[in-house]
């Protein structure tokens, strides 16, 4: 007898559940366990709402829970309720559909109990959205308390909630043109950037074609500051230290016109593949490709050999929580300090590859302080040689992108 397939809400709260052990992040999640319940790609895009609207109000959704039902209740349960609360305060689903496809994911003793609970939401409504509004910020915006704090401690009151809105939010998705493999026309789902020459908002279907042909990259507009701090241009000898997927390093080969000497390193050898794989398909199919770990030594052959150098360096990610929606549960304020310590470290290392003139880019996709200009201006404290030219922090609520921060330092 063949199993029944999980419906898409099934499969939802089995992400939620696997997300729970803390293993697995929840893009990961979703696509594996779509794939596993052979889902359309309509009910895919159902279970990633389901998953990603859980997670970025998880803590608004278990104070909504906590205020409709007394007592302690199972994992599983919470997570019932967390999907059928979603579907009807945030997804706009109808009532009785929402209500009846989260009653049949409970046990069936407990059906009554889940059905009770979202019927008297229903009811609640108008006080539950009207207080919602009035809540601390952390509940408002289902984020850690200490998170809001840092960030207001680090500007103010106002760009945190506007942040906190923001990440909130669903990203879009955007393509960098490759002008060294130009388009056979613009396709019809592209609609330019006018803050981002070159850029384009993904409106539709993702042109598949045009990505696969290298005509396009996708990408964050915001990733171009650390190209154009770099400046790179044709003839140098440029080290892209922090590689993989290639991105940034398509990027440097593009602005130079296919002229620049690039060698693009990474951490993991495994990834080298894909990391050759994307430049190839990007038409930047000179790049010298090698493992590196650059929280040891600069290796001897590389000391002071390089006209630039772009450190895009491992961080916290807390500038594309909007995109990742779980970097929120998972950052640490003791993560942070743990990164930035080998950040010091990589930036130390890798700025030994730099030729006495040269420059370097020290970029990240974290808007904290710790990891961005702090270190930075520790670094310079150590290095009288080095000057900090120029550094952009990139919000995303302000640039309506992922954030991000970069800095140009020149070596005398």
């Amino acid at each position: 007898m063949n199993k029944k397939k999980p419906s898409s809400r099934q499969t939802a709260l089995n992400c939620l559940l696997r997300w729970h052990e803390g293993h697995s992040f929840a893009e990961t999640l979703v696509d594996r366990e779509c794939s596993r319940a052979q889902l359309s790609t309509a009910d895919r895009h159902l279970v990633q709402a389901l998953v990603f609207g859980v997670l970025r109000n998880r803590t608004w959704l278990d104070h909504v829970i906590d205020s409709l039902r007394q007592g302690r209740l199972d994992l599983e349960m919470r997570l019932i309720l967390q999907l059928g609360l979603c579907q009807l305060f945030l997804l706009g689903m109808a009532d009785h559909a929402a209500v009846y496809e989260t009653v049949n994911l409970a046990p069936s003793r407990l059906r009554g109990l889940v059905n009770a609970i979202l019927r008297n939401a229903l009811r609640r409504e108008k006080a539950i959205l009207a207080e919602r509004e009035k809540l601390p910020l952390p509940v408002l915006y289902s984020t850690p308390a200490w998170l809001v704090e840092r960030w207001t401690q680090q500007t103010d009151r106002e760009t945190t909630r506007d942040l906190l809105r923001w990440n909130n939010t669903t990203p879009r998705l955007y393509v960098r043109a490759n002008p060294l493999i130009p388009m056979n026309g613009l396709p019809a789902a592209l609609t330019p950037l006018d803050r981002a020459p070159g850029w384009f908002s993904v409106e539709g279907p993702l042109p598949l074609e045009d990505i696969q042909a290298g005509s396009l990259y996708v990408a964050d507009p915001s990733t171009r500051y650390a190209i154009d701090l770099l400046a790179p241009r044709p003839g140098e000898e440029i080290l892209d230290a922090c590689a993989a997927p290639g991105g940034k390093a398509a990027a440097i080969i593009a602005a130079t016109g296919g002229k620049a000497h690039l060698t693009a390193t990474d951490l993991h050898e495994h990834r080298l593949p894909t990391l050759q794989e994307n430049l190839d398909r990007q038409g930047s199919s000179t790049v010298k490709t090698a493992q590196a770990d650059w929280s040891l030594p600069c290796p001897p052959e590389w000391e002071r050999h390089f006209d630039a150098v772009l450190l895009d360096v491992p961080c916290s990610n807390t500038g594309v929580i909007q995109r990742r929606v779980d970097v929120r549960w998972r950052v640490t304020p003791a993560e942070i300090r743990r990164l930035a310590a080998l950040q010091k470290t990589i930036l130390e290392n890798a700025s030994r590859a730099v030729k006495p003139g040269g420059r370097l880019v020290y970029s990240t996709c974290s808007i904290d302080a710790e990891e961005d200009g702090l270190l930075v201006r520790d670094f310079l404290r150590n290095h009288p040689e080095w000057t900090l030219k120029e550094e952009k922090l990139i919000l995303p609520h302000q640039e309506k992108s992922d954030g991000a921060y970069a800095a140009l330092l020149i070596c005398a």
